[in-house]
């Protein structure tokens, strides 16, 4: 599959529309609080994450996009180095992790939601008679503005993206207000920086943290959608990466700064710290968290939206190569958009949102979680092609003597895609550990690596069926 042969699709995404897509796909500001939690140390584990697992991404995902701005990105990439059975694998697991996970980012704006009409604490989010309307009406608001055309479902996206950089922002001044005018919630010492790399749950926090960098490559997936991608793709990353570290490591230290550690709140850290941060200055700063929450709820559904359009662009390409069925690859007439392909996914999300809300307390709700943790340890496969075909592609273009954009050129490409590999598999490992207080760990890991490797024999059937059928 060519540029010459893909249908016809709208190029309307610009350099400042990648950014914002960058930005809300990214930053998880929940992701700080998860962080604060486990004390200083996770400041030391967040520039380790992002020495070794986030600017090795950012280099592969700036590299092959210029050299190869294909629509299905990591696909198309995986499919060009390898062939099409390896593209095949990375496009299907990038794809069934992304509609199990659309569930999370919905019921995470449903939290928020909360907190926007002082209902936060009241037990509000476990009402299922609140929580399953508010989600399906957000997934029905994010599938059909990216189904109506790229230049209007885009609009969503770029909301999302200012809504999530605000509250950080704004945590981070309170952070710095408060660190010049009081003392810290926390103490901070030197020696509490460094990380006991001996102790299994920071273990899978650096896992966690490496993983929360996790996400630059979504925007590549619409290659054939944006102006200019040889040069915008890797412009969008030089600008939003440094700006999604900032938040993350400042917005740690502001949480660590504002709240004890043992009284921070996994759901709404950010909210509880701006709270604390504001609560000095008197009533007349009632409206910040409210304000905070809005924006909050704005970047979960804009996330949603970002998340949502970027994997059917993998489905959708998939589609074109007919190894998903040939609706998948059916463009508009008039929006320009694989809009089978955003649908599909709808009815999808839905029946694992409904399974997690109303299975909620019974079994229905663990064997949900139990699959949620069977899609986290896929979504882990791609990042392993994509480092892979990031080191290959280098060291050939290296001898053909074409202008590598990664510092070091061949061998720097080298060094840093080990890097990330070797952190994604160690994130692969840390998630197969069990949660302390399993009763049945044999069992447990049979469920987590049985039912991963099932989803992914899955896929291997579809690709299996799709190339026995003769060409039409």
């Amino acid at each position: 599959m060519t540029e010459e042969t893909t249908p016809q699709l709208e190029r309307a995404l610009t350099l400042r529309d990648l950014v914002l897509f960058n930005l809300v796909a990214v930053i998880g500001i929940g992701w700080v609080a998860t962080a604060a939690k486990a004390g200083p140390s996770a400041l030391t584990l967040w520039l380790l994450a992002a020495i070794l697992f986030f600017v090795p991404q950012g280099l592969a995902v700036i590299q092959l996009s210029s050299s190869f701005p294909a629509e299905g990105g990591i696909y198309a990439w995986t499919k060009k180095e390898f062939g099409e059975g390896h593209g095949f694998v990375c496009g299907w697991c990038y794809w069934i992790n992304n509609v199990l996970f659309y569930p999370t980012l919905l019921l995470a704006g449903a939290v928020s939601a909360t907190y926007i009409i002082g209902q936060g604490e009241s037990g509000l989010a476990n009402d299922w008679t609140y929580v399953l309307p508010f989600t399906l009406i957000a997934l029905t608001l994010a599938v059909m503005l990216n189904v109506v055309g790229v230049d209007t479902g885009k609009w969503l996206q770029n909301i999302g993206g200012v809504s999530v950089y605000l509250p950080g922002i704004f945590l981070i001044l309170l952070g710095l207000y408060a660190a010049l005018t009081k003392a810290p919630a926390n103490t901070l010492t030197l020696v509490q920086l460094k990380p006991d790399l001996t102790n299994l749950p920071l273990l899978n926090l650096w896992a966690t943290i490496a993983f929360a960098f996790a996400g630059l490559e979504l925007s590549s997936t619409m290659g054939h959608e944006i102006h200019n991608p040889r040069r915008n793709l890797p412009r969008s990353i030089y600008i939003a990466a440094p700006l999604i570290a900032l938040i993350y490591v400042c917005g740690t230290g502001s949480m660590l700064w504002l709240v004890p550690k043992q009284e921070i709140n996994i759901v709404a850290g950010p909210l509880q710290a701006i709270a604390n941060g504001v609560r000095d200055h008197g009533r007349v700063w009632w409206w910040v968290v409210p304000l905070a929450a809005l924006c909050l709820t704005l970047a979960r559904i804009g996330g949603l939206g970002a998340w949502l359009t970027g994997s059917a662009r993998v489905a959708f390409v998939v589609g074109l190569d007919r190894y998903f069925p040939a609706a998948f690859a059916r463009v508009h007439p008039r929006w320009r958009t694989p809009y089978i392909a955003i649908l599909i996914q709808a009815p999808l999300a839905a029946l694992f949102l409904v399974l997690s809300v109303l299975g909620k307390g019974t079994t229905t709700e663990r064997a949900f979680l139990m699959l949620l943790d069977m899609s986290l340890l896929i979504y882990f496969i791609p990042y392993i092609y994509l480092f892979i075909c990031f080191m290959v592609h280098c060291w050939k273009r290296e001898t053909d003597d074409e202008k590598l954009l990664v510092p070091g050129g061949a061998v720097g490409a080298v060094i840093s895609g080990l890097c990330g590999l070797s952190i994604t598999l160690f994130a692969m490992i840390v998630a197969m550990i069990p949660p302390p207080g399993t009763s049945h760990v044999w069992i447990h890991e049979a469920k987590l690596g049985g039912g991963s490797l099932l989803l992914v024999l899955l896929g291997l059937l579809i690709y299996w069926r799709a190339k026995r059928k003769p060409l039409a």
